[in-house]
């Protein structure tokens, strides 16, 4: 079974995010990057299933600038086969990632394509079911458990009400979320055989992709700051101040 696993370039979860002075987006000049956490799951996972003797290989692919690449060779030290620099330094917005990874899904024919449910950068949750209805294939979003048997993906999603399981004959997407798993550290040993491993560099139009944005951003701000709270001494004063000044109840 091969594995695709998509992995974004995001700036690190750890940065305070500041944005520009004519708000038109977020600095990201000397900020630093790595790889979106929900993808980094996706890559263990899938690397997971190769350990298990589910999977042949597994393969990373990313779509951005060069420095992309340091992201990939993140995702092959955590033991990743391969992987493949969509280049671009153009916006990529969520349907055109999912283009490009149908283009990318269709020269290597995976039987499953991994994904984290989410980017921390836009937030837009939309790749994965996009990518999975271009490519017409089932798909099983938020995973919070995944195994493969007898020829098909059993996804443990969580949903309001609780567990929902699916059962999803391959191949299929699946869209990874944070109890799915816990990715590992990468030793100095892997990251070195990290550099020796196959990476292809293409770019959008050598997979016939036009990567245009549709949607266009007018305006970036911070949000409004909370006003500080205040202490009450006792629930009749707490009562009062949301009948009275916060108009909540009545």
């Amino acid at each position: 079974m091969k594995v695709l696993v998509a992995v974004k370039r995001v700036v690190d979860y750890n940065v305070r995010i500041r944005v520009k002075a004519d708000g038109s987006g977020v600095e990201t000049a000397d900020v630093k990057f790595s790889a979106n956490p929900f993808d980094e799951i996706a890559v263990e996972e899938a690397v997971r299933l190769k350990e298990a003797g589910k999977a042949t290989e597994v393969i990373a692919v990313s779509i951005g600038p060069a420095q992309a690449q340091d992201t990939l060779r993140a995702a092959l030290g955590i033991g990743a086969d391969r992987a493949i620099l969509v280049r671009t330094d153009a916006e990529i917005q969520p349907l055109a990632v999912a283009k490009i990874l149908k283009a990318v899904a269709e020269r290597e024919s995976p039987d499953l394509i991994l994904l984290g449910k989410q980017a921390i950068d836009d937030d837009s949750s939309q790749v994965g079911p996009m990518l999975a209805a271009l490519l017409n294939r089932p798909q099983g979003t938020f995973a919070s458990k995944l195994t493969i048997e007898d020829g098909a993906a059993v996804v443990v999603r969580e949903v309001d009400g609780g567990l929902e399981t699916l059962s999803l004959p391959l191949p299929a997407v699946v869209t990874t979320d944070l109890r799915l798993n816990e990715p590992r550290f990468i030793s100095l040993p892997n990251m070195m055989k990290a550099k020796k491993k196959p990476m292809e560099t293409l770019t959008p139009a050598d997979l016939g992709v036009d990567p245009s944005p549709r949607l266009t951003t007018l305006k970036v701000e911070e949000p409004a700051k909370r006003k500080a709270g205040i202490k009450v001494a006792s629930v009749a004063e707490l009562l009062d101040k949301l009948k009275t000044e916060a108009g909540v109840i009545r």
